[in-house]
């Protein structure tokens, strides 16, 4: 089992011990929280996605593809966020000017608290998505303690 450092995981409603950002050294899970590959970004100096991707052997053209799958399959495609897509959302527990609005405008019938939780539970199916993807036998030996955790 993988030792989690309690400084880089957060609980949130949907997602016991979910990693906090990969800028921010989450454990590979946090990539579920990246934005899109291939646009600058404010932190853009900071941010460790194509490393990590690079490290894990998959493609941005890949990451993308199964953040757009995901996004297909949940009906998560919104004009409302950055990207067009709820799955390139990050974990901003505070709230966040676009997903908020896109979630409610998704999840109607639901309280913030209802549709966070399906939020955070989605995501971390999409984490185990990502992290199913590696295909390199010597990378998958990297990710299966973490896959172990779902």
């Amino acid at each position: 089992m993988v030792e989690l450092d309690p400084d880089k995981l957060r609980d949130v409603t949907g997602w016991e011990n979910a990693p906090i950002h990969i800028c921010m050294d989450a454990d590979y899970r946090g990539l579920t929280f990246c934005c899109k590959p291939g646009y600058s970004l404010t932190f853009g100096f900071k941010c460790k996605r194509d490393e990590t991707l690079k490290e894990l052997g998959i493609s941005q053209e890949e990451f993308i593809k199964i953040k757009e799958e995901f996004s297909k399959d949940n009906d998560w495609d919104s004009d409302l966020v950055c990207f067009g897509s709820i799955s390139y959302c990050c974990m901003r527990r505070g709230g966040c000017p676009r997903r908020d609005p896109a979630l409610e405008k998704r999840y109607p019938d639901k309280t913030k608290e209802e549709y966070m939780k399906i939020y955070y539970e989605k995501k971390k199916q999409l984490a185990k998505k990502i992290l199913e993807s590696v295909k390199d036998p010597q990378n998958k030996k990297k990710v299966r303690p973490y896959l172990d955790l779902f």
